[in-house]
């Protein structure tokens, strides 16, 4: 069985897209997924699976919630073992100071070398971002509230790739539930 963890994109955003917890629970466990628990309103949640990938799980999820919810809500799946490379690859180990202020945008997909050559780094200072493979790193030291190059680091999908952020906090939450 492997481990896996759920990042949905933009869902309970003010009176949009409103998906409670409970319902995604039941969701997942209706879609024959193992040791479900969710983190947050946001959308995260780990379960156990085999026999499977992660692209065969976002397929399987998305159309489970256009099927069951009536929304159309795209959805980004990590094994724990993934998730666990993304935080050793931190590239912003000791300057990333408040793990509320850095994001991780987990991509559903590589992203377009066109949509990371658009974004130029002068653009967005004080903060900072680096790439992964199918990750961007975001710091954002006066907070991410104000910032632009939070906003840009998760644009509206325009393609098949869709990326959704979440706070290093929250990451590290749920590798800490894929081991539990």
């Amino acid at each position: 069985m492997t481990s896996y963890a759920l990042f949905l994109r933009g869902i309970n955003l003010g009176s949009i897209n409103r998906v409670a917890m409970a319902d995604l629970r039941a969701l997942l466990t209706e879609l024959g997924y193992d040791d479900v628990r969710t983190h947050l309103q946001s959308g995260n949640a780990v379960f156990s699976a085999s026999g499977t990938t992660p692209a065969k799980l976002e397929r399987a999820i998305e159309a489970a919630i256009t099927e069951r919810l009536a929304l159309s809500i795209r959805c980004v799946v990590r094994t724990a073992d993934e998730l666990r490379a993304v935080i050793d690859a931190n590239p912003f180990q000791g300057t990333a100071t408040n793990p509320a202020r850095f994001l991780v945008v987990f991509f559903s997909g590589v992203p377009d070398p066109a949509d990371i050559a658009a974004l130029d780094a002068g653009d967005f200072a004080p903060d900072e971002y680096r790439f992964g493979e199918r990750e961007m790193y975001v710091w954002c030291p006066d907070g991410i509230g104000t910032s632009k190059l939070a906003k840009a680091a998760t644009p509206k999908p325009r393609n098949k790739v869709v990326g959704t952020a979440r706070n290093w906090n929250t990451v590290t939450k749920l590798l800490a539930m894929t081991d539990a």
